[in-house]
């Protein structure tokens, strides 16, 4: 008698296996998780990479030095983007930029915006209103994997 338990495979698509662990493809990862994170990173590349790179490939004169690598950044963040809708987990990192860099200015520039009662009508109202979407991939990151990945640096086995 086989005592060795064995993970159940999941041959097909079905709303129900969306939302169970998939170790075959993903590493343990539920495939809802994947499929928000997709959508989230085609979402950068669109939005992000049609702006920036417009910029980049219109732009006249002589440029500001901030000012390009601002630009220069936000293009080449947003072409990694497209590498994360098909290589998903490996490129959390992107994903995790984004997260901390939204955080961080809702924190340091929105939140006291909006506890002096002056983000509304403000410069800042629009994109505290744009970044506060940080709640889905913050919901949806796979935090278990990122934890095994990035911080303890799981090691392979021999």
């Amino acid at each position: 008698m086989n005592t060795t338990e064995q993970v159940p495979k999941q041959s097909k698509f079905s709303i129900k296996n969306i939302f169970l662990p998939d170790y075959e493809n993903y590493e343990g990862v539920r495939r809802i998780n994947i499929y928000v994170m997709r959508l989230f990173f085609a979402l950068m590349f669109v939005f992000v990479a049609t702006d920036s790179w417009t910029v980049i490939l219109t732009h006249q004169g002589e440029w500001d030095p901030t000012r390009a690598v601002a630009w220069c950044t936000w293009a080449a963040y947003s072409t990694l983007a497209l590498l994360g809708v098909f290589h998903t987990l490996r490129m959390l990192p992107i994903m995790l930029f984004m997260i901390f860099y939204k955080g961080l200015w809702l924190i340091v520039v929105a939140y006291p915006l909006w506890s002096a009662g002056t983000l509304k009508g403000s410069p800042a109202e629009g994109m505290a209103y744009m970044f506060t979407g940080i709640i889905i991939p913050i919901l949806f990151m796979p935090w278990k994997y990122v934890f095994k990945k990035y911080i303890l640096f799981e090691t392979k086995k021999k």
